[in-house]
């Protein structure tokens, strides 16, 4: 390209990553499978993969200050409510979760749904880990929320779970 230099940071050599290889934990019907960390790509993005239970919730409402999420369907059907609007991607469908908006997710059937996701800028695929091994303590989760600008609706999951015929796990 004329007068353009493009510069390649520092990454990882070529490399794939198998189906069942990487760090897993289940967190009562969403589990969180890492598969590309920010610093294989120099802190664009991460990579994670989501197997959901059928009718479970992930997350409370929740608003991301700093990240984009893309989630793209490998199987079953992924509902999601983004800011007012509610949608139903069936496989092979990518969902777009904006940072600066409020949203959740949730398996929209009765089977296993799965789902890759993109998440933009990197940084925070490291909440899941330091959610799973903080699992269970209330005060810990608050301040891991606070420290990554995530903002979360705990009130909204009663609601959500009726409205949508959908299950959350007791924290």
């Amino acid at each position: 390209m004329h007068g353009l230099t493009f510069t390649r940071p520092n990454l990882m050599k070529p490399k794939t990553i198998a189906s069942d290889e990487k760090e897993f934990f289940d967190f009562g019907g969403l589990g969180v499978r890492w598969k590309i960390d920010g610093a294989e790509t120099g802190g664009r993005f991460s990579v994670v993969h989501h197997p959901i239970a059928p009718r479970a919730l992930a997350a409370p409402l929740h608003y991301h200050h700093n990240e984009d999420e893309y989630s793209y369907v490998l199987s079953g059907r992924l509902g999601a409510l983004l800011g007012d609007d509610v949608v139903t991607a069936p496989v092979g469908s990518w969902v777009f979760k904006p940072r600066g908006q409020w949203h959740t997710f949730w398996n929209a059937g009765d089977t296993p749904c799965e789902i890759i996701e993109v998440i933009s800028p990197a940084g925070f695929e490291n909440f899941f880990r330091e959610v799973a091994a903080a699992w269970g303590d209330l005060q810990k989760f608050a301040e891991i929320n606070k420290r990554y600008q995530l903002d979360m609706d705990f009130e909204s999951v009663p609601e959500l779970c009726e409205r949508f015929g959908l299950t959350f796990p007791k924290l």
